[in-house]
């Protein structure tokens, strides 16, 4: 089987070959982990230049295409381009990353081969939802992180009803356990239970839940403390207001800022649970970071998340904006063995959420679209 990726984000910097593979370790990733599950992979990248190269068994292909005027990081003027060199490469099914590029899938969509168009994030459109409708119409599928995101782009009119979907984790990540002891060591990172927060202090993370979340069970647990990495903070003073209005709160608290990625690893392995209260989120990739170092999830009670955990069958899940359910599962986890906690998720980890695991769903969905195109024959019998 022949796997066509193709990836029509053209770099803002003109990077191509091993300094963009480094720079987007994912799609170097995923690809990896499809070819070690058995398929035969090429990767087709927008880029600035035309180039080719090869990295663990995987031919990448960098077609030139121009940026689409006014925008700094979508490609759109030339779809043909992409689709030419697709077309080329003779694929036996082709995977498209996004739900961003219509007129790119609709070009796909027409040399022949199943087309996968994977969601990597983002709402639907609300002004181009007959465009992108028209785009994927002929798409074979389309893959969310859960089943029930696809639920608002059919209600956008964005997809055209009846269209395959599925569920997948759109990637994985390298984190590893590592020592906790170290890590704490390292870090300087303590607390019974130590807790970490990592993303945006914005409306849709909702710190202040969480905060209030943290107020609630400090009375239960007062060796709480909680340590929170973000790179934007748009909420950062009114985060601060309430950790002022609270002394007991703020001195549980501690805001670390923005946080080297290498670093973030290092603060996983030391944490006991990983909180957030998204209200939606498209996988959760700190999520996953954080199981795959050990981190027992405390978040938000949304489809990805739920897909993340198995139900919730690891950690807990709380409703959107409940403080009360937050401080609840946490005092309920933090009378839990810790390793105990830990060894469930690091497991349910390498069950359901790593690359190679990644690898083989996508390989299963490969070959089922495939079937679909081109059954195989019914033999004649003979009386």
């Amino acid at each position: 089987m022949h796997v066509l990726h193709v990836s029509c984000v053209r770099d803002p910097l003109n990077r191509t070959g091993a300094a963009l593979l480094e720079a987007w370790p994912t799609l170097r990733d995923v690809a990896s982990a499809v070819r070690r599950a058995g398929a035969d992979v090429t990767v087709l990248q927008a880029a600035h230049a035309d180039g080719e190269m090869e990295r663990d068994g995987v031919r990448y292909r960098f077609v030139a295409e121009p940026k689409l005027p006014g925008r700094r990081w979508v490609t759109g003027a030339l779809p043909g381009r992409l689709a030419r060199a697709a077309a080329a490469l003779r694929a036996d099914v082709i995977h498209l990353n996004g739900l961003g590029f219509p007129l790119h899938a609709r070009a796909l969509c027409g040399i022949g081969a199943p087309v996968l168009a994977q969601h990597h994030g983002g709402p639907p459109p609300r002004r181009l939802a007959a465009l992108h409708r028209w785009g994927y119409a002929r798409a074979a599928a389309i893959p969310f992180t859960a089943r029930e995101q696809a639920d608002a782009w059919f209600g956008a009119g964005a997809l055209r009803p009846g269209t395959p979907v599925f569920a997948v984790p759109e990637s994985s990540t390298r984190f590893t356990p590592g020592d906790r002891g170290q890590a704490r060591a390292a870090t300087g990172v303590h607390g019974d239970p130590a807790l970490l927060w990592v993303g945006r202090l914005n409306d849709n993370k909702d710190p202040l839940t969480l905060l209030d979340a943290v107020s609630l069970a400090l009375p239960r647990l007062p060796d709480l403390r909680l340590w929170c990495c973000y790179h934007e903070a748009p909420l950062l003073d009114r985060v601060r207001a309430r950790l002022a209005a609270e002394p007991a709160l703020a001195g549980c608290v501690h805001l670390l800022g923005a946080v080297p990625h290498q670093r973030i690893e290092l603060l996983c392995r030391a944490a006991d649970f990983f909180v957030l209260g998204s209200h939606h989120e498209a996988a959760g990739f700190a999520v996953l970071e954080a199981m795959a170092c050990g981190a027992t999830p405390v978040v938000s009670d949304i489809p990805p998340f739920r897909a993340l955990t198995g139900g919730g069958s690891v950690g807990a899940l709380a409703p959107v904006g409940d403080a009360a359910a937050f401080a609840d599962a946490l005092m309920s986890l933090a009378a839990e063995p810790r390793d105990g906690l830990r060894d469930r998720t690091l497991a349910h980890f390498r069950r359901e959420l790593s690359f190679d695991v990644v690898g083989a769903r996508l390989v299963d969905a490969y070959r089922s679209l495939i079937e679909q195109t081109h059954p195989a024959p019914v033999p004649t019998v003979t009386p």
